[in-house]
């Protein structure tokens, strides 16, 4: 509330600069941080204001690697098509791609994590993981929504970047009661739904981001800044090997053949 008579404080606790010098958390961006982080740890400085130890650096990277890239999702084909009506914005058709990371492409580390932080608010190692996952996946059923972070369309009994995920969590020290949580989520809603439903890569990294202490309400970020950059590849290479005009009028020729009969 905006009481009359009174300005509201205007601050930001990130960055400034002058004439000769850029300051970024306390640190002189040229001497300290330029040359001395990748753009992983960039991330990392950018959402905990300090630099990332060995370990989170190395998990961190890992986590935002992984949401680079998968192929010819929907997101880089929205970025395709864009570029193919508007090559002269490429920031336009990256932001189209990005437009599509919701709760059920990429953005769904955000529900994950949200899913995880709702049933154990703080990490408990001795938390009885069954009961907490039996709460969570009877909840999201009573809802009729779609429990976050497992399945998988096509990567099926396992998504093969989560044991990766997993081992990477074991070797840095992450491998916390979240990941137990999120195991187990799987593994309930597996039992309720009889369907396969592996805890996929947006699951553990949403878990991960939990155990990294990030706010879920975050979470999503690390899926945005990570794609941005795969999008900018698909979108190089469709200026260099173009497919959206062909897929254009392929899916209008399938689309409309049944009124040319």
């Amino acid at each position: 509330m905006i009481v009359a008579g009174r300005k509201k404080e205007i601050r930001t606790d990130i960055g400034w600069s002058d004439a000769s010098s850029i300051t970024l958390f306390g640190k002189d961006f040229v001497n300290e941080i330029l040359g001395h982080l990748n753009l992983g740890d960039m991330g990392f400085l950018e959402l905990t204001g300090r630099f990332p130890t060995a370990a989170e650096s190395r998990m961190f990277n890992a986590m935002v690697v992984t949401l680079v890239e998968h192929g010819i999702t929907p997101s880089a084909l929205v970025a395709r098509m864009t570029y193919l009506g508007a090559p002269e914005s490429l920031q336009g058709a990256v932001a189209a791609g990005l437009n599509g990371l919701g709760t059920v492409f990429v953005g769904s580390i955000e529900g994950a994590a949200r899913l995880l932080r709702d049933a154990m608010p703080e990490p408990d190692a001795n938390a009885d993981f069954a009961g907490l996952a039996h709460a969570a996946v009877a909840s999201f059923q009573e809802q009729k929504r779609i429990v976050p972070g497992i399945g998988h369309p096509f990567h099926k009994p396992i998504d093969p970047r989560t044991p990766r995920l997993m081992a990477l969590a074991r070797e840095t020290g992450f491998d916390g009661p979240y990941l137990k949580l999120m195991t187990a989520v799987a593994a309930e809603a597996e039992k309720a739904s009889g369907k396969v439903l592996p805890v996929n890569a947006t699951g553990a990294i949403g878990a991960l981001c939990c155990e990294m202490g990030f706010d879920w309400k975050i979470c999503r970020g690390l899926g945005v800044m990570a794609r941005a950059v795969g999008l900018i590849g698909h979108i190089l290479e469709e200026s260099r090997r173009p497919m959206s005009e062909e897929v254009w009028h392929s899916v209008e020729a399938q689309a409309t053949a049944h009124m040319k009969r």
